[in-house]
């Protein structure tokens, strides 16, 4: 743990903060698919991703769910930290996108380092910036573009998140994200497929042009 704290924070916290994060962090491994906080549950820990990359999506009054933005190591998320700071019980869900190593982080020492530490201040709002900027392109996506483009961005963001082109992803796991259905995100990768930007393959595609 030590040396991926140091590596992917290092640089942003104090000496002090370091040494206390790795008194009270707990270390948490979670598999691909895996999810580590869903909607209604009481928030108890703050995420400090060390490697990987985690899913957040948000689910409407119809009980639909939508992608928000992912977030990668040297990262935590936004909308946490908001439930946190407000007692509140979740209103995401977050699901390993890959293998993914986090430290948890007491909640109640938010708003303890918030007033602490300078290094921690900035951190907690430049994630918010981060994330909100997230957000509103994903606004932007629903309002502005089509749903064959939403795929095609989709697409682009997973393999730059995954880091390959070869994604394991099937149509129903993209119609959850993009709040659309089967039948719709098939007739879109197929008509992909056809223009040579994707290859389709048992549960998996190849992305073939991003």
């Amino acid at each position: 743990m030590e040396d991926l704290l140091e590596l992917n924070y290092g640089y942003l916290f104090e000496e002090e903060l370091i040494n206390e994060i790795k008194a009270l962090g707990a270390v948490k491994h979670v598999q691909q698919g895996e999810r580590l906080i869903d909607f209604g549950d009481h928030i108890k820990f703050m995420p400090l991703l060390l490697k990987g990359a985690i899913k957040i999506s948000r689910q409407d009054d119809n009980g639909d769910e939508l992608l928000l933005y992912f977030i990668e190591k040297g990262d935590t998320c936004a909308m946490t930290m908001t439930c946190c700071l407000g007692q509140k019980k979740s209103e995401i869900r977050a699901t390993a996108e890959t293998e993914v190593e986090l430290i948890m982080i007491p909640v109640e020492k938010m708003n303890e380092w918030v007033v602490t530490y300078k290094s921690w201040r900035n951190f907690v709002f430049e994630s918010y910036n981060s994330r909100l900027t997230e957000m509103l392109e994903a606004i932007d996506s629903l309002a502005f573009l089509n749903m064959p483009e939403r795929v095609e961005k989709y697409l682009r963001d997973k393999v730059m998140i995954n880091k390959d082109t070869e994604l394991n992803v099937t149509h129903q796991e993209i119609a959850y994200d993009l709040n659309s259905s089967r039948v719709v995100i098939s007739r879109i990768l197929k008509k992909l497929e056809k223009e040579g930007k994707i290859e389709l393959l048992r549960n998996k595609i190849k992305v073939l042009e991003f």
